[in-house]
């Protein structure tokens, strides 16, 4: 289903942000407003799945959106509230079961309000998954075989017919082996457990889905690799690492390879990286970068085409074997411009990391092929106001990256 136009004014700098930049939180709150109506969609009156839980979650979110807006917002940002209501709303692309799916986002959610004090009575789940991870409260819930329902109580405690599953006081990031998530920086985790329900869908021809994988390494390897990685992005993109803690939640492992990386993200699943390990904090942080791109483009694809002909024409692509709709070559350049500014400000500063000759060359290669993307978009592309604004500055930025390290062609 395409987003219904919005009021967004068009971003000045949603790919390389100026210091002090408002442009992606514009972006995302707009996204979320977005959530809000399909979740309305989702829980409206009339036939359909699970009828009794939907006139429950519609009647707790119309009490708290006249009563406690703020708080029913900060639920809805959930990475692991919102992938369930982008999965369900009226024309999703997902294929999930309706009633399974309904459950999982009234539990969700639930334990979202309830981790904010804000579930304004108990709410009941029946029949609930056996397990769901919680972002809000950092834990996973085990249900034991036979509950037939749960009901999570206004203060937050999760009761099972008198036998308590899960409480706040019990909740907690790396919590021994049982935790759900580990401690990365700031408010982003490493997930060790994903409900994503379209996690096996995989668009790249080389990997298969993006199932929760360690490749045998303690959580703590995974957490301070990226912890370092985030740092080195903080030293040299501050402005970017800034909007890295408003949009994004968690890293889920998808397994390691000293030789390559891989990594991912959905458009349904805005705050999720998925990425696996590789032992070179440069490739890690790039990595960081390019997903996090991702990430603010698909909150912006949540409010606007960006593309009339986003996915009706299939182009080359200067990072993947098979042609993509443009939409692809879009986020593929979109991705791997901020990583050029990323190599460029590491040059200049005369990180020993980037400034050699095999930082420079890197660069050059990443220059070729933003370029070649961008010359795609230019010949092809039809895109919307919104669009347009991003396309001028993903123009802007080629040319500047071309002039400064292509002056003869490259």
């Amino acid at each position: 289903m395409r987003p219904v136009p919005s009021t967004l004014r068009p971003p000045a700098d949603l790919t390389v942000p100026a210091p002090g930049s408002t442009t992606a939180r514009e972006v995302y709150s707009a996204a979320l407003r977005r959530l809000l109506g399909d979740l309305a969609a989702i829980l409206r009156p009339g036939p359909g799945a699970e009828p009794e839980l939907r006139a429950e979650l519609r009647a707790i979110c119309v009490e708290l959106r006249e009563r406690a807006p703020g708080a029913l917002a900060s639920a809805l940002r959930r990475a692991d509230v919102g992938v369930w209501i982008r999965c369900l709303r009226p024309g999703a692309a997902a294929s999930i079961d309706r009633a399974e799916g309904l459950r999982r986002l009234g539990l969700a959610l639930g334990l979202a309000l309830a981790a904010h004090r804000a579930l304004p009575r108990p709410l009941t789940i029946p029949r609930p998954p056996r397990t769901q991870s919680s972002l809000a409260l950092r834990a996973r819930l085990a249900v034991p075989a036979g509950v037939d329902a749960i009901t999570i109580t206004d203060d937050g405690v999760v009761d099972a017919g008198g036998a308590i599953l899960l409480s706040p006081g019990t909740a907690s990031a790396d919590a021994g082996e049982d935790a759900a998530f580990a401690s990365i920086a700031g408010p982003i985790v490493l997930a060790l457990a994903d409900d994503n329900p379209i996690a096996a869908v995989e668009a790249h021809p080389d990997k298969e889905g993006n199932a929760v994988d360690l490749g045998g390494r303690a959580p703590a390897a995974w957490a301070g690799a990226l912890a370092d990685a985030l740092d080195l992005v903080g030293a040299h993109l501050p402005a970017l690492r800034a909007e890295l803690d408003l949009l994004i939640q968690q890293f889920v492992p998808v397994g390691v390879d000293d030789e390559r990386h891989l990594s991912a993200s959905y458009q349904e699943a805005i705050g999720t990286i998925y990425l696996s390990l590789h032992p070179r904090v440069m490739t890690m942080a790039e990595a960081v970068i390019h997903e996090f791109s991702h990430n603010k483009v698909n909150a912006l694809f949540e409010v606007d085409p960006v593309l009339d002909n986003a996915f009706t024409t299939f182009h080359r692509s200067p990072v993947r074997p098979d042609p993509r709709p443009l939409h692809g070559v879009l986020l593929a350049v979109h991705a791997f411009l901020p990583v050029a500014a990323f190599y460029e400000a590491m040059i200049a500063a005369g990180d020993p990391r980037a400034a050699s000759a095999d930082g420079e060359a890197r660069l050059r290669a990443i220059v070729r092929g933003n370029h070649e993307a961008a010359e795609v978009l230019r010949a092809h592309a039809a895109p919307t106001p919104i669009g347009e604004a991003l396309l001028a500055e993903i123009f802007a930025l080629d040319r500047r990256f071309c002039d400064a390290w292509l002056p003869d062609g490259g």
